[in-house]
């Protein structure tokens, strides 16, 4: 790829972004309580291309399907940039349903967690291991098509951050990926021992930085393939949720259930 023309792309698509996150607010002003419906799974708007060991799906998680328009854009705008790729939404009740069925030894220690962030952080290893496909943040676009991004020889594809550290807000896999394996292995030892305090730590990117060598698997920086933030925002995202984004919630509320509450409850 020729990374001078994506990278003037992605600041014409951060400014087109950033005016319709502008246009939002007086939008909701007038029309408070309007929301927009994710679809639980949307078919590709044109007809597959080649097939490579990645399956063309964009998998999707939200404590709701019902959204605000900043939202409701970038979900339109990951279509038109991965127009040959399926569409697969799960709400918090989905991705439980989800784990009981596929991963019912994963279930226990899933169930543990009482961060929604925490738990969609697990959901997306699981839905990757099982499925494969291509996981976005809900506030995740886009700046260069999906398909060009990914190539049809990749059998994984993760992305840096600015300090050059892996993130998971976009991750690409085949099924059954052995490297997805041992990072769900480590949250679920994570949730067993209870020793750290920190979404991030538990679940999140501190599990890929922790496992994962950048060197040594396949990796694109944020600057050619996927932002967060232009089209929606913190506001935009948790208008319908009082405990607000995860950072803040796991001030009052432990991400780990203690093991006795569970011993307990049963």
């Amino acid at each position: 790829m020729k990374k001078v023309p994506i990278v003037a792309i992605s600041r014409l698509i951060k400014l087109a972004a950033n005016i319709t996150k502008m246009v939002s607010y007086p939008f909701h002003w007038l029309l408070p309580n309007k929301r927009f419906t994710l679809p639980e799974r949307a078919t590709p708007l044109l007809k597959c291309g080649e097939a490579g060991p990645i399956p063309a799906i964009i998998w999707q998680t939200n404590f709701t399907d019902r959204v605000t328009l900043p939202v409701y854009l970038n979900y339109l705008f990951n279509r038109l940039m991965a127009p040959r790729f399926e569409y697969r939404f799960m709400i918090t009740e989905a991705r439980r349903e989800f784990i009981a069925e596929h991963y019912p030894e994963v279930l226990p220690h899933y169930d543990r967690l009482q961060i929604g962030a925490a738990q969609a952080d697990l959901w997306r290893l699981l839905v990757l291991h099982k499925f494969g496909g291509v996981y976005l943040d809900i506030d995740a676009h886009q700046i260069w098509p999906l398909a060009r991004v990914l190539g049809t020889e990749r059998e994984e594809l993760y992305v840096t951050t600015r300090r050059g550290e892996l993130s998971n807000y976009f991750i690409a896999s085949k099924p059954g990926n052995p490297n997805l394996a041992r990072l769900i292995e480590r949250v679920v030892e994570n949730i067993k021992q209870d020793q750290l305090r920190n979404t991030f730590d538990i679940t999140g990117p501190g599990v890929l930085i922790e496992l994962l060598d950048p060197g040594r698997v396949s990796t694109v920086s944020y600057r050619h393939a996927v932002h967060q933030g232009s089209f929606t925002n913190e506001h935009f995202q948790y208008i319908d949720k009082p405990q607000g984004k995860w950072n803040k919630e796991q001030r009052t509320t432990p991400v780990i259930r203690p093991a006795h509450e569970d011993t307990a409850q049963s």
